[in-house]
């Protein structure tokens, strides 16, 4: 069987989960021996049965959409001799979708988010954000098999798109590496970031973007005790309208506390580990999060992690074992955002606070969280379900 994987993230450029799971997924696919042809955005690579697409010099000055559709274009007739593919996100799902219809192969896709959840994207998109959101719908409606990567993406995608037949929305989760994920002791690192490994800390990881929930955090983190140090690991804005929030948040903690470290330059794997390992607890904010993986990587660390209950996190963070869930009411308009926002700032500051108070018990949430990474977040695990998915929708001929 021959599967070709779409995505725009590969490595080297990978910016959010999407790529991470592509990543992994076509490492574990080849290692069952499996032949995978990867067919990404971006620079040129030189791994093995992998070709890249840049936008189409034609295309070079319009909309961000569009050019993504001229990338999916020059895709669809390679894919030719596939037996599935198989798209993560909109961007590669127009592909996806015009090869299954030229080529008369099963279309996956897998779910990473959704348009229609993510209404701010019209500030980074404009009118693309119409293109993105029909090119999403059409893919979905359109696919074989629809993954969604947690049971709450799941609920998601039946909600976004009522015509889907349930039946073909399946649910493997994301994984993690727990070799390349792991603790990681660095003081030399630490000293040099201006992190100091005595005093407690809560880690934030994330794009600059209104779903990750990092003002509401740098909100909370006013109210924590005055020896918790804030280390931000956070770049890559959306607008210049979210950037400009942060920075303001930023600037007004340090004005009224030491300790706030900010990092917006891309850290290496490893540097993100001693990080993670040091941290007393790691944060995750989010107001919309299909899964996480950057939880799985705080928990593969060794680190307890405090997170919204909202859409996958709490199939991830269990509750009072390897970390804590902060509650959330949230307007149903597809935001995601807090009906009570200072109550939802309030509720993090306190989750935190109680965290960051009993170091051992953070550590114990730490150990735990490895634990449950390691045992039901594989890699391997995950490829083999996708292999059983891929038999079932080229044996039923969709």
């Amino acid at each position: 069987m021959r599967v070709d994987i779409v995505t725009k993230e590969y490595p080297p450029e990978i910016y959010g989960g999407a790529g991470v799971h592509a990543t992994e997924l076509v490492k574990a696919l080849r290692a069952d021996g499996v032949e995978v042809q990867v067919r990404a955005f971006g620079a040129e690579r030189d791994e093995i049965d992998t070709t890249s697409y840049g936008v189409p010099v034609e295309l070079s000055g319009a909309n961000a959409a569009i050019q993504t559709l001229g990338t999916d274009l020059d895709i669809v007739s390679d894919v030719a001799g596939a037996d599935v593919v198989h798209s993560h996100t909109w961007y590669a799902n127009f592909a996806g979708h015009l090869a299954s219809l030229l080529h008369g192969i099963p279309h996956v896709v897998t779910a990473h988010s959704l348009e229609p959840l993510r209404p701010w994207k019209a500030e980074q998109l404009g009118g693309g954000y119409a293109v993105s959101s029909w090119i999403e719908k059409t893919a979905y409606e359109g696919a074989a098999a629809v993954v969604a990567v947690s049971n709450g993406m799941r609920d998601d995608i039946l909600r976004s798109y009522p015509s889907l037949d349930p039946a073909k929305v399946r649910v493997i989760y994301n994984g993690i590496d727990v070799q390349a994920w792991r603790p990681v002791d660095d003081p030399a690192l630490l000293a040099e970031l201006g992190i100091d490994p005595a005093r407690p800390s809560v880690v934030f990881v994330g794009r600059i973007t209104r779903q990750k929930g990092l003002p509401y955090f740098l909100r909370a983190a006013a109210k924590l005790p005055p020896e918790v140090q804030l280390v931000l690991c956070a770049g890559a804005p959306d607008t210049p309208e979210i950037l400009s929030e942060v920075e303001g948040l930023v600037r007004g903690l340090q004005a009224e506390r030491d300790g706030v470290i900010w990092i917006d330059r891309f850290l290496p794997r490893d540097q993100l580990c001693a990080i993670l390992t040091t941290a007393t607890t790691f944060v995750c904010p989010s107001v919309y999060e299909p899964l996480g993986i950057v939880n799985l990587e705080a928990m593969a660390c060794g680190a307890a992690v405090v997170g919204t209950a909202t859409g996958g996190i709490p199939e991830v963070v269990v509750d009072g074992v390897t970390g804590r869930l902060v509650p959330i009411e949230q307007v149903q308009d597809g935001t995601g955002t807090p009906i009570d926002p200072d109550r939802f700032v309030d509720d993090l500051a306190r989750v935190l606070t109680d965290v960051v108070a009993d170091r051992d018990r953070a550590a114990a949430y730490g150990r735990a969280g490895r634990e449950r990474a390691a045992q039901e977040f594989s890699w391997a695990r995950i490829a083999e379900q996708a292999q059983d998915l891929y038999r079932e929708v080229t044996a039923s001929g969709r």
